[in-house]
């Protein structure tokens, strides 16, 4: 007993006498999976070939890649490649930053900062057929089912996330009992997307993401009149929306709703693509709200109060 005091006595005037040294900076090992995996072992763990991911780095370097005299400053190639991985993953980021060799907070910086680079690049993926694109959808989508007019499916999916820290969080609990978000996709029939709305807390419904989207005010101010959209009974029906008939009783109507449902299951099959290429909208998003959207983030929950009243939360 004597002795275990003794020694505590000891680590005590050591404590005193030695202030606390600075950690030292841990230069990690990288690895590059380029030259790391074979062609398909690459593809199985980022979702996308290689030749493709090249590809688009070329498109975002100039967005993700800073100037600095950084010994080992991460390389642009390696920040694409860690939220790919993310996204396929849908793991927590020391478990992708392990992989590469990248510090936790540095995937969580890396994740956000190219993922606002990737969106900014959806008008160059996501667009809505224009009036000579349409006239070819409208004869792909009638090729299907015989349904004529169509130049979108739409439907919603809901994208689970960690309950935010905000007083009004209940607003993103979505009629499942889970946190959420409500995004809203348009199809093409090449199973792609040609339109997303993904800024919408769970507890709304499907019709007012629509109502309050920029497709819709198109369409009602007439910019849009070269085709119709196919949506399911959570929509409202409109002269250019069309939804199934609640109880069809005649044959013309079984008709419709038949060909309906066999034309608007593609948008139904693009988002389980969707989920499952990339697990982390299935897994949800263990990131924190702000993150979600652009930099214009709620400042209080009043103000996410007054937006979700009038509109789309923008953060």
């Amino acid at each position: 007993m004597a002795e275990w005091l003794d020694m505590l006595d000891i680590m005590e005037v050591l404590e005193e006498n030695n202030p606390i040294m600075p950690v030292p900076r841990l230069i990690r090992d990288r690895k590059n999976p380029f030259q790391e995996y074979r062609d398909e072992e690459f593809r199985i763990r980022y979702r996308f070939r290689k030749d493709s991911v090249l590809h688009f780095l070329d498109l975002i370097t100039a967005d993700i890649e800073h100037p600095t005299d950084k010994n080992s400053a991460i390389p642009a190639y390696l920040q694409l490649l860690v939220p790919l991985r993310f996204f396929a993953t849908g793991k927590f980021h020391r478990e992708d930053g392990d992989l590469v060799g990248v510090h936790q907070s540095s995937v969580s910086r890396i994740v956000n900062r190219v993922s606002r680079a990737i969106a900014r690049r959806r008008p160059e993926f996501i667009a809505f057929p224009d009036a000579d694109a349409a006239r070819d959808v409208r004869r792909r989508f009638y090729e299907v089912a015989g349904f004529p007019g169509v130049i979108g499916l739409i439907d919603g999916i809901h994208v689970p996330i960690s309950c935010p820290s905000i007083e009004d969080a209940e607003i993103f609990r979505n009629r499942k009992r889970i946190y959420s978000i409500n995004v809203q996709g348009i199809s093409g029939p090449d199973m792609e997307f040609t339109n997303i709305v993904a800024r919408w807390p769970g507890s709304t419904h499907d019709s007012r993401i629509f109502e309050n989207s920029a497709v819709c005010m198109k369409y009602e101010n007439g910019q849009i009149g070269n085709g119709l959209l196919l949506g399911d009974r959570g929509y409202p029906c409109r002269r250019y929306l069309l939804t199934p008939f609640h109880n069809p009783v005649d044959a013309a109507s079984i008709r419709y709703n038949d060909a309906h449902i066999a034309t608007r299951s593609a948008v139904e099959r693009v988002f389980g693509i969707w989920k499952r290429r990339f697990p982390c909208l299935k897994m949800g998003l263990r990131v924190k709200l702000k993150k979600f959207g652009d930099n214009n983030s709620h400042s209080s929950s009043s103000q996410l109060r007054k937006e979700t009243t009038g509109g789309a939360i923008r953060w």
